[in-house]
């Protein structure tokens, strides 16, 4: 079944609308040209809900809508506590890290890297995120957007790849992130809606006409393997969601790692018009965290009853998709497509603002405003077009790429964590010691994977965490302090949050306790 005429129209007038927003929203005030605070932080003035959405925009796209609705097929709901626990995770983030990072005027992870231990591990980082971005990110983001789009219409999916990205960079490359934050209000609303909708669709043909509640719990008595949020050891995806790991172990370094240190993500809050609007931006994503799992995950284990014998798991979201009627379809897709655009405009801006700032600002200190932004808008045409040739060569061969991701990932988000937390909350750790923990965390990570395979790779991001943090205190501590390359100001952070944002945060929590009661 492909899109109908009027399927078709709806999701024209969104690209169109969408498009034609993120021009207007990052119009030139008359005598004013973009400069790089501009294009690149949005002229520091994002209000909280530009934030809280533009979080989630860049967080939700096809590995998140397609891969975790394919892990939710393959494994059940434990995929969702990737979701639940990054609520509890932005918490975190509003509270220790964004007063720190807004106190000294942080635009890029490199950055703070190099005001806070010096220049080597600034480069060495911000190689490791392009490289992350381009060949992992906005890959992967291609490649299932287009799985997605081919499912659906029957175009041709190489055809569908290279139409994505180039849409994605049309659409955020004049405005930057101000065309980026600005419009992703409305694809949360239109991603939300659309996922509630296949959601709600989906149950109710489980239930057979008697009710969306009434096909929650069919599925749930045909299928209660898939509603086990905490696996046991006898399960057989207990490797990729080892137990209690995800509550007490290796999913918080991953979490901490791309929530709070991670460029095209926190770049939305790096950009906020004070720190107050920050973390009320945060708590908005956090809340939003709560309901992913009903948008990206439900769907997949629904499949499991409509669609069983898929071909391959990240089949799942596009075959329900097609269970729609005519006019759903068209609004779902879109909704689809606007996540995909959102995530992959979010990439795209980060690459180009990490090549300017970090590498040709550096090494180009005269160059001027404009020619700023001119190199950021090249930087953002390459990142595109090599994700678009190496998209299907890296991941083509992969059945669930959600965890592709996540596993090859691991090797490095336990150096990145170690490096970050004792940079904002130990003034004794120096540039060695950071230096150990970015490339101990790599070694270390490869050797347990060669030589002990059955640890689960959540388990050996923990494992790794503790001995690249045991390494950087160590050569810390033996090598020569040199509190001059330190310009980090943390004296004078205040860490104090408002009262709204302390009764949300403990919301949050309780919501938190009573999903993990409910489907232990």
């Amino acid at each position: 079944m492909g899109l109908s005429t009027l399927d078709i129209a709806i999701v024209l007038v969104y690209l169109a609308g969408v498009f034609a927003l993120a021009q207007w929203v990052s119009r030139e005030k008359a005598g004013h040209s973009k400069d790089a605070k501009d294009y690149f932080l949005a002229s520091k003035s994002l209000p909280w809900w530009a934030i809280g959405a533009s979080l989630i925009a860049a967080n939700i796209s096809a590995e998140q809508i397609v891969g975790m609705s394919g892990s939710g097929y393959a494994i059940g709901l434990a995929i969702a506590s990737y979701e639940w626990m990054s609520a509890a995770t932005l918490l975190i983030v509003g509270k220790w890290f964004l007063p720190v990072f807004l106190r000294n005027g942080i635009y890029t992870m490199p950055q703070f890297l190099e005001q806070r231990y010096g220049n080597r591990i600034r480069t060495l980082m911000a190689v490791f995120w392009l490289g992350l971005y381009v060949f992992v990110n906005l890959t992967s983001i291609l490649w299932l957007g287009a799985i997605a789009v081919s499912k659906v219409t029957g175009m041709d999916q190489m055809l569908a790849l290279a139409l994505i990205g180039m849409f994605a960079l049309a659409y955020q490359l004049y405005g930057g992130l101000k065309a980026v934050a600005l419009t992703d209000i409305v694809q949360v609303s239109l991603l939300v809606l659309g996922g509630l909708l296949v959601a709600a669709l989906t149950l109710d043909r489980i239930g057979e006409g008697a009710g969306i509640v009434a096909g929650f719990h069919k599925l749930w008595a045909a299928h209660p393997e898939h509603f086990q949020m905490i696996l046991d050891k006898d399960n057989p995806f207990y490797k990729d969601l080892p137990g209690l790991s995800v509550l007490v172990g290796g999913m918080w370094i991953a979490n901490i790692s791309y929530w709070g240190f991670n460029q095209y993500i926190i770049q939305r809050a790096l950009a906020a018009k004070d720190i107050g609007e920050a973390q009320k931006g945060v708590l908005f994503a956090a809340f939003l965290k709560l309901l992913m799992p009903v948008i990206v995950v439900l769907p997949g284990i629904a499949a499991v009853v409509l669609a069983p014998g898929l071909d391959k798991p990240d089949q799942a979201y596009p075959t329900m998709m097609r269970l729609l009627p005519t006019g759903i379809l068209g609004l779902v897709f879109a909704a689809l497509v606007a996540a995909i655009v959102a995530s992959l405009a979010s990439k795209i801006n980060s690459v180009a603002t990490i090549f300017t700032l970090d590498f040709y600002a550096k090494r180009n200190a005269g160059a001027d405003q404009a020619k700023l932004v001119r190199v950021g808008r090249i930087a953002a045409v390459v990142a595109v077009l090599l994700g678009i040739v190496t998209a299907k060569p890296l991941l083509g061969s992969f059945d669930q790429a959600f965890q592709y991701i996540q596993e090859y990932t691991g090797f490095f988000t336990p150096g990145i964590v170690v490096i970050f937390v004792l940079g904002l909350f130990w003034k004794r750790a120096n540039e060695a010691g950071a230096l150990s923990a970015a490339i101990g965390s790599f070694v270390l990570s490869i050797a347990l994977k060669r030589f002990v395979p059955e640890l689960p790779f959540m388990d050996r991001m923990g494992l790794v965490f503790l001995l690249a943090l045991a390494l950087a205190v160590v050569v810390s501590l033996a090598t020569p302090h040199r509190p001059e390359k330190d310009i980090v100001q943390t004296h004078d952070v205040d860490y104090r949050t408002s009262g709204a944002f302390n009764i949300g945060a403990l919301a949050v929590v309780a919501i938190l306790v009573a999903l993990y009661a409910s489907f232990w």
